[in-house]
């Protein structure tokens, strides 16, 4: 039974929440039918009054639901917006950037690029035994050298670097000895992902990544400033054919080194510099002496026989010399004890092509001479043979000639044939890449241009004398010591130049040379220059003993010709050699159009009894254009010379002995095995 008490007796019913239920309603008056049909009617009302307002309701929120979708349609679909979120400044990542911008070659190959890694350090006041230390990282670190360790690690020293970068690997091994006072830090290193390739062209950096060499020193602040990387002018599919041709030549011969060079000669552009023997860049701070020196821009040499092209060039541009002009090489210039002659001379007058074809020095001699000395030295200046070149390379030396005081007769003589004056071969090169392109000097650079972009340049010759220039270059591989170096379909023009090298005393050395060839190619119009230097080469069984430009570097410009053409975009020319050859066609005589019979054949000339004489030489018969062929040709060795001592200090020209000439060897194909 229920505890609750009875409810009251007047007490109202509860409903449901426990509340009392609402008196009834008093009974209808009237007749109850009509009551029930005005509520009815009421409620009715209600009704439709609240469906209209929920009619109304759903219309406007339909509406403002159409006027969303509309909106929406228009910014993500007719004519969408940009997004705020792509267009809000991005968050630098965690890791940020290099402090050294890359290095890359024409065509974006990684030269040289700076990673992240670890740096080791000590403090070694924290540390309580470094021997035992040292022991335990030696473990780890095999290249450190123990006895140096030792007091790196050891009081009264308070901070030591133990090693400037070290692997992940490397940084949890010597985290997990537990020792205190070994401690990390974010490092960078500066690689060079392609080794020896453009080491010297590079250059490197220091501990601190600070340029100390090449590019890297030339262009240090730019790269630590600018982000972007730095675009060289060098190929490194041409860098690497220059090295092994060059590379192959310095070991047939024994030499102690050598340079290759080759350059646009449109732009100066340097598309391949080689200087050997060479170093990886990595290790720049460990190579010895003779690998860091730069043979290319700091090396300075006598350039021989090529010169006699500037000397050609400068008679021709003054326009009181002609390709039929003549000059006395009957007999030696003789001064005091010294003579100046030629091996094996023609002893008569000789012609400008047949200077430059039978490598005269009388005749460049007495050409220079006839030009003065006023003139030659500010033709040679005009050439940027006397001053430093502006190529980006903090090496580039300046060459080594008489002071304005100190040149004379006698030095404008033995200079006109490539004595007596030392330049680099980055000068030989800039200055014959003028004399082909039509005459426009240009300041050598490692920098790449723009594609159609000219750069700024000097005038020096004419570009008829150009044209000539051009000529005589081809004349002299056709017909001249630098047959070795012709290639069918190429086209190609040079002079040889064997110069004997000076010693620490300024005393020309015995059987000690420089073998060079400077050219260009093709002649016809001309795209790129090349100059091939063999430091010191020595003579074999299967060249006669000797080691002249004929047959040690005119090989290696045939051989870089036929490897590094393709990959520039030339093809030889086989299908119209003759009319090719026909438009460079130029007789010994001087005749231009006319090409000279095949040599063998004495040219028809008259001797001459006057020294240093201009004038047409005797035209011999026309024959018909000669096709590029390789012949047999053995360059004329250097003969033990010697320079006076003179009292002004002027160099007086070598002492000449005739030597019997050797039987002539058969030229390289320039296809050797790699």
């Amino acid at each position: 039974m229920s505890d609750l008490p009875p409810p009251a007796p007047d007490a109202r019913p509860l409903g449901f929440d426990g509340l009392p239920l609402p008196e009834p309603a008093a009974p209808l008056r009237g007749n109850p039918t009509r009551a029930l049909v005005r509520v009815a009617t009421a409620e009715a009302a209600q009704i439709r009054k609240m469906r209209a307002r929920l009619a109304l309701a759903s219309l406007g929120f339909g509406v403002l639901f159409l006027a969303v979708a509309a909106k929406l349609t228009d910014a993500t679909v007719i004519s969408p917006a940009a997004s705020r979120i792509a267009q809000a400044p991005r968050l630098p990542s965690g890791e940020p950037a290099v402090s050294r911008a890359a290095i890359t070659d024409r065509n974006g190959e990684i030269l040289a690029v700076t990673v992240r890694g670890t740096a080791l350090y000590a403090r070694p006041s924290e540390i309580d035994n470094p021997a035992q230390v040292a022991d335990q990282l030696i473990r780890i670190l095999p290249h450190l050298d123990r006895a140096r360790l030792i007091p790196r690690l050891s009081p009264p020293r308070q901070f030591a670097y133990l090693d400037r970068f070290i692997t992940p690997r490397q940084q949890q091994a010597i985290n997990d000895l537990g020792v205190l006072g070994l401690y990390f830090e974010t490092a960078e290193r500066r690689t060079y992902p392609r080794g020896r390739d453009a080491a010297h062209v590079l250059g490197a950096v220091d501990v601190d990544g600070e340029g100390i060499a090449g590019v890297e020193k030339w262009y240090d602040e730019r790269l630590r400033v600018t982000p972007t990387a730095l675009r060289l002018s060098i190929d490194i599919r041409i860098q690497r054919e220059l090295r092994e041709a060059l590379e192959f030549a310095i070991d047939r011969f024994s030499g102690i080194g050598g340079s290759a060079i080759l350059m646009d000669v449109n732009t100066a552009e340097v598309i391949g510099m080689v200087s050997l023997p060479d170093f990886a860049a990595s290790d720049l701070a460990t190579a010895p002496a003779e690998q860091r020196f730069n043979r290319a821009v700091t090396g300075i040499y006598e350039p021989g026989s090529t010169f006699k092209l500037f000397t050609t060039a400068m008679a021709l541009d003054s326009g009181n010399v002609t390709m039929t002009s003549g000059y006395d090489a009957t007999r030696p210039i003789r001064i005091g004890r010294f003579q100046i002659d030629d091996f094996q001379g023609k002893h008569r007058r000789l012609t400008v092509p047949e200077i430059i074809a039978y490598s005269s020095n009388l005749g460049a001699a007495h050409m220079a001479l006839g030009q003065g000395v006023v003139r030659h030295r500010e033709f040679l200046g005009r050439l940027g043979l006397l001053s430093r070149l502006g190529v980006e390379l903090p090496e580039a030396a300046l060459p080594l000639a008489p002071s304005v005081r100190r040149w004379r007769d006698i030095n404008t003589m033995t200079i006109a044939f490539g004595q007596g004056i030392s330049v680099t071969p980055l000068h030989v090169i800039t200055a014959v890449s003028a004399v082909a392109n039509g005459g426009i000097l240009r300041q050598p650079t490692v920098l790449a241009v723009p594609p159609g972009q000219q750069r700024e340049g000097v005038r020096v010759i004419s570009e008829r004398t150009s044209e000539s220039l051009r000529r005589l270059m081809r004349v002299a591989v056709t017909n001249g010591f630098s047959r070795s170096a012709e290639s069918p379909g190429y086209f190609i023009g040079g002079k040889t130049g064997t110069a004997q090298k000076v010693g620490d005393h300024g005393q020309y050395l015995e059987n000690r040379r420089i073998s060079s060839f400077a050219g260009a190619f093709p002649m016809n119009a001309p795209r790129y220059a090349m100059h091939i230097l063999v430091d010191d080469p020595k003579g074999r069984a299967d060249t006669g003993g000797y080691a002249t430009a004929g047959v040690v570097a005119a090989p290696v410009a045939r051989r870089v010709l036929e490897r590094t053409a393709p990959i520039l975009g030339l093809v030889p020319e086989t299908d119209r050699m003759a009319e090719i050859q026909q438009s460079l066609a130029l007789s010994l005589t001087g005749v231009v159009g006319v090409a000279t019979p095949r040599p063998g054949a004495r040219p028809v000339a008259t001797p001459a009894t006057a020294t240093s004489t201009t004038g047409p030489a005797p035209r011999g018969p026309a024959s018909p254009a000669m096709l590029p062929r390789p012949l047999p040709s053995v360059e004329p060795q250097p003969i033990p010379t010697r320079r006076t001592d003179a009292t002004d200090g002027i160099a007086l020209p070598r002492l000449v002995l005739h030597m019997p000439p050797p039987s002539p060897q058969p030229p390289e194909t320039g296809r050797a095995t790699r």
